[in-house]
């Protein structure tokens, strides 16, 4: 069971911390930064169904969207490659339902820096890229001016993130008070910037003090813990606005799903919510290739929208990181990424962040089922359903649902409606494919020839309600 509602005849138990990684040497070596209680009073709860706390910027109220340079670029990043990017992000050489659309038109308008901005070795005092002063140091051969780059963002409409506690020349030397409040002063002050992925290979790992420096600029800048799940939320403690769940993704199916499942403990807990998102890693729609060279073997079509589905129906944030000015990959993956109808329900929120409800009782080793920390492939250790169902509500009694195949053959997949946690089925069930933009009719149950990695999203409603709802119109 989810833990979320009575467990449906036919499923099995979802075994607890489903699909959470063992701890490999290099994460147990951090060790876990689970708080009790913030250290400090910067804290404000805010007015929304279902959270308690979280930090008091204002941001992050829906799932962040938006880009990131690692999986394009890696460490072969500069200015001119991240401009172009933001000049991509704004293009409008693709439609929606007849009009001209941009991605920021959709809601990815952030665009964020990766590593490999910083100059290393040129620091001083032992330090690889903070100087005397505690001033972070710019390879300004790559990077000439960051805040040209930044205005150019906001020129467009768009905003820009920054990236901290760098995995490139990590700092091994304790970090000075001064070094968080030079990187913080250079990333609100001096660059401008409006978010920052604080990652998890320097020293730099009090997500309090960062937090609490930021918010005292009085700038609003989006915050992302990327401590690979091993710096969480509790109910009254969450100084960031949305926080990895796992290693980092690659671009393989298995990848892709292993990440995934690190999701479902925040969803039971209710601890991936407003301000305060759980994250599986970022998007790989369209990559190839990537930072994992031939590990990133890429996804097929089918498991492009499946992995897109997912990270919709979990509430992940939704931060792309292909070549948004290849009209090749674009066209291929415009369809899922456009896809206004799972993006609204990615948004949407009503209490529940989404998780799985059904599952097989057979089971499947996927290939390529593994993350990578710091740069070490870690096998995931638990074998997957041959199929899963995850369901997340919308609002207005609506409750959006993702069958999963994930055997490497097709199956014929059955959904009762009454084993939908939350669904009102006191009578027939109305259901949209999100996938093909149609109205199925109403009935009492669903069932679908659904290819091998392929999925179903449905959104579903007691067919007895009358006219627009949450997310029916």
């Amino acid at each position: 069971s989810s833990g979320l509602g009575p467990p449906p005849p036919a499923a099995d138990p979802l075994p607890r911390r489903f699909g959470a990684p063992s701890r490999p040497p290099v994460a147990a070596a951090m060790a876990p930064r689970l708080r009790a209680a913030p250290g400090r009073q910067f804290l404000a709860a805010l007015a929304l169904p279902g959270l308690v706390s979280a930090i008091d910027n204002g941001l992050g109220l829906t799932p962040p969207m938006g880009w990131r340079s690692w999986n394009l670029y890696g460490s072969n990043v500069n200015q001119t490659l991240i401009m172009r990017i933001m000049d991509g992000m704004v293009s409008k050489k693709r439609v929606v339902d007849g009009s001209p659309t941009s991605l920021c038109d959709l809601g990815y308008c952030d665009v964020g820096l990766d590593d490999a901005w910083q100059k290393c070795g040129g620091g001083e005092e032992g330090y690889n890229y903070h100087d005397a002063e505690g001033r972070p140091v710019v390879n300004t051969k790559l990077f000439p001016d960051m805040s040209a780059m930044t205005a150019h963002a906001h020129s467009l409409g768009l905003t820009a993130g920054w990236y901290g506690n760098n995995c490139i020349c990590s700092e091994s030397k304790k970090p000075t008070q001064s070094m968080y409040e030079q990187d913080v002063h250079f990333l609100t002050e001096v660059f401008k910037f409006d978010a920052v992925k604080l990652d998890g290979c320097g020293k730099q790992y009090d997500l309090d003090l960062w937090s609490e420096l930021i918010n005292k600029t009085g700038r609003k800048v989006m915050i992302e813990n990327c401590h690979w799940g091993q710096t969480v939320p509790t109910e009254s403690w969450c100084p960031w606005n949305f926080f990895r769940t796992s290693g980092d993704v690659r671009a393989s199916y298995g990848s892709v799903v292993g990440n995934l499942l690190t999701t479902v403990q925040w969803a039971q807990k209710g601890l991936s919510r407003p301000g305060c998102w759980g994250y599986p890693d970022m998007l790989e729609v369209g990559c190839l290739h990537g930072p994992g060279g031939k590990a990133d073997v890429g996804l097929s079509p089918v498991e492009t929208r499946s992995h897109f589905g997912a990270w919709c129906i979990v509430s992940s944030p939704l931060t792309l990181s292909h070549d948004v000015n290849n009209d090749t990959v674009m066209d291929q993956i415009w369809p899922i990424i456009a896809n206004k109808e799972a993006i609204a329900v990615n948004q949407a929120w009503a209490g529940h962040s989404g998780s799985p409800f059904k599952q097989a009782s057979s089971n499947v080793v996927l290939d390529d089922y593994v993350m990578v920390l710091n740069g070490e492939v870690t096998p995931h250790t638990d074998s997957v359903p041959t199929w899963q169902y995850f369901y997340k509500p919308v609002g207005s009694g609506e409750i959006a649902v993702l069958l999963m195949n994930h055997d490497a053959h097709p199956q014929h997949l059955v959904l009762d409606y009454s084993d939908v946690p939350g669904l009102d089925v006191n009578g027939d069930v109305e259901a949209r494919d999100i996938w093909n933009h149609r109205d199925l009719g109403t009935s009492s149950s669903f069932q679908a020839e659904v290819a091998s990695h392929d999925s179903v999203f449905l959104l579903l409603r007691p067919a007895a309600k009358q006219g627009d709802g949450a997310l029916f119109m």
